[in-house]
Order: structure tokens, then sequence, then C-alpha cells
């Protein structure tokens, strides 16, 4: 049986390169008069998943602080779900000129005329975590299909020839579609009774969903649920509570959230998709600075996969593996990786299920 649990020492190597900051490249900065001095801007999509501001921006700016010898500049703003406001905040950023642009859309289709616009000024846009449409130059998130996979594979596991409900992330990330065909081809024994996609990846739709699937279908007659995300898989465990279920169905998710993580431990959700997020912002900060000063045997280092979106092809790419998380791998994988400490999860109210899980 294929295994995805990759060791992420393994994969902090293959990413990391002798050359970075060292000014070895096909020049030495090109025009920069100080290769350091740069400003990169850094556009995430929203809020309601947590892991944008509490990991990935702070990891991309300590990575291009300790490239640029601390001169570099990170111009960082979140979008807050609102496409119409990445579209303006992306919009300031070419018209003030910054060096490079690091976007994870809020909405990967509609952002495509700003990609354009940012191109059209000289400025090159690296997509980042969700393939925007439009002539990005550069790519990189993880395996998204591989995602769906190790969670259809986990589900199916648990719950062989079970009942299944998936619940699906938005129908603007394209990453969620990837999701969701990666883990439909691993749940070919279950029997999919109700599916939902789920706007913004909101949680609060997800609970009331999982409400309406728990009417039609019956609490008693789920045998697992196929959650894209952490934060739903919250909303998922809200509706089952409220439906008086107390032994909860295998239920999968993705980001290792801490609430979802200690909601592991209780045994309240069954895994999550660890995508190891000082790998994808480190390489994203690789890329960005050796794109500015010209370096483009680094940046060619650093982007030997290649992806298509719905109109361009062969991208260059970084694909960063991902982790399955269960109780067993947590202080290998998150702990380990300085992601959340013991204290954090085990707080007093779960030192029992802490102890039993051999985290203390």
């Amino acid at each position: 049986m294929r295994r995805y649990a990759i060791s992420v020492a393994a994969v902090t190597l293959s990413l990391s390169l002798a050359a970075c900051g060292s000014g070895q490249g096909t020049d030495d900065g090109g025009d920069l008069a100080d290769p350091n001095d740069i400003t990169i801007g850094l556009l995430m999509p929203e809020k309601k998943i947590a892991r944008y501001e509490l990991f990935d921006f702070p990891m991309f700016q300590a990575k291009v602080e300790e490239l640029t010898e601390d001169k570099g500049k990170v111009r960082y703003a979140n979008a807050n779900g609102d496409q119409a406001e990445q579209n303006r905040q992306m919009r300031a950023m070419v018209e003030d000129e910054i060096d490079i642009i690091v976007v994870d859309p809020v909405d990967a289709k509609k952002v495509a005329p700003e990609v354009t616009n940012a191109k059209e000024a000289g400025i090159p846009v690296i997509a980042y975590d969700r393939l925007a449409e439009g002539p990005v130059d550069a790519y990189v998130s993880f395996d998204n299909t591989v995602v769906g996979e190790v969670q259809g594979r986990s589900l199916a596991e648990a719950a062989p020839g079970g009942k299944i409900v998936m619940m699906n992330g938005s129908p603007a990330d394209p990453n969620a579609a990837m999701f969701k065909e990666g883990a439909k081809g691993e749940l070919t024994g279950q029997d999919v009774v109700k599916e939902y996609d789920t706007d913004g990846w909101d949680p609060e739709q997800a609970r009331k969903n999982m409400a309406e699937a728990i009417e039609a279908v019956g609490a008693e007659e789920i045998d697992g649920v196929l959650s894209a995300n952490d934060g739903m898989a919250g909303g998922v465990v809200a509706a089952l509570k409220a439906a008086g279920v107390t032994d909860m169905p295998p239920i999968t998710g993705q980001d290792a959230d801490l609430e979802a993580v200690q909601r592991i431990i209780t045994g309240e959700q069954y895994m999550t998709v660890y995508k190891p997020y000082p790998n994808e912002a480190e390489a994203a900060a690789e890329m960005a600075v050796a794109k500015v000063r010209g370096h483009d045997i680094q940046f060619d280092a650093l982007t030997r996969d290649s992806v298509s979106s719905p109109t361009h092809k062969d991208i260059p790419a970084a694909l960063v593996p991902v982790v399955e998380l269960t109780r067993d791998n947590i202080k290998k994988t998150i702990v380990a990786d300085g992601i959340h400490t013991v204290d954090d999860i085990c707080t007093p109210k779960l030192q029992a299920a802490c102890q039993a899980a051999k985290l203390l």
C-alpha cells in the first residue's frame, strides 16, 4: 500500500539550495543597485483559514529577511475572502512599482486581469498555494490531488464499504476540485450519500450542510465524512453533536489547525493533512528573491515541476509533499516543525487524552 507520509527533513532538504542568497546565477543582480533592497508583495486570500496569518505570512517574511540581510521588505495584504478587495490590493502594488508579487487568490479566475496588468507593467507574479489564472511566472503549492488521495484513502481504511458525506471546498478555489478528484479516486468502495460544495470554505455553511445531510440520511447511517479542511470539519462535528452523536464517525481534514489537532487527540476528528508550511513559504520566498535578482539558474532549480491552468500551460512549479497526520505522528511532525507546541495542544482539559496519545 502506498503511503504519503514523508519525512519533513527530507522535504526541507529537497527544497533548499546551497546557492540561496549567495549571488550565484546567470548574473549578479541585473540592474539592481543593491540586490538585497527589494520589495515583495504578498497577497493572502482569507482569514477563516487560520494558517495564512499564523504561518504562511510570518514564515515567508522571515525567509525574505534571511535571504536579503534584513533589507528586503514584504508588503502584506489579506483580502479576507473578497476578490474585489484583493484586486484592489494587487493593483495598488502594481501602481507602487514593487519588484514582484506573490498571490494566493480568493478566486483563481477573477484575479487573472490583475495578473495580466502586473505582467504588462513588468512585475513578475508567482501564484502561491492556489493556481491563479493569467500569465503567472511560477507556482508553489502542494500536490493537491495527492492531498485528496490521502484524505480519501484514510477514510476508506477507517470506514470500509461505508456511507460517506463529502464536504468539499469552495468552487472558486481550483485546489478544491483537485482535492475532490483525488478523494473520489480512493472512495471507490464507499457510498457517497450526500455531497456539498462550500462557498468560501465557510465552517458555518459546512455545519448547515451537515445538518441537512443528517436530516436526510440519519446520523446513525453516516459512517464517515470527507471534510476537505479542518475549519469545515469543525462545522461537521458541531452538527453531529447537535444531533446527539457522541461517538463520532471518522472525519478527515486539512491544514493541521490547532483545534483540529485537539479534536484528533480526543477522537472527534480522525485525521488531517499536514502541509509543511515552512517548506512552501520558504520556497516561495526563495523563488521571489531569485526572480527579482535575475538568478535564472537558482529560479529554475526551485521550479522543477510544471503545471497548467485554464489559461496557460507548462507553468514552472514547485510541488511540496504532504503528510497524513493522525494521533500517532503528531509529535514528530507538527510539534517537531514548531507549528504547535505540546503546551498549546495539551490544555488542562486534554491532559488525559494527551497522555493516552503519548504527547505527555
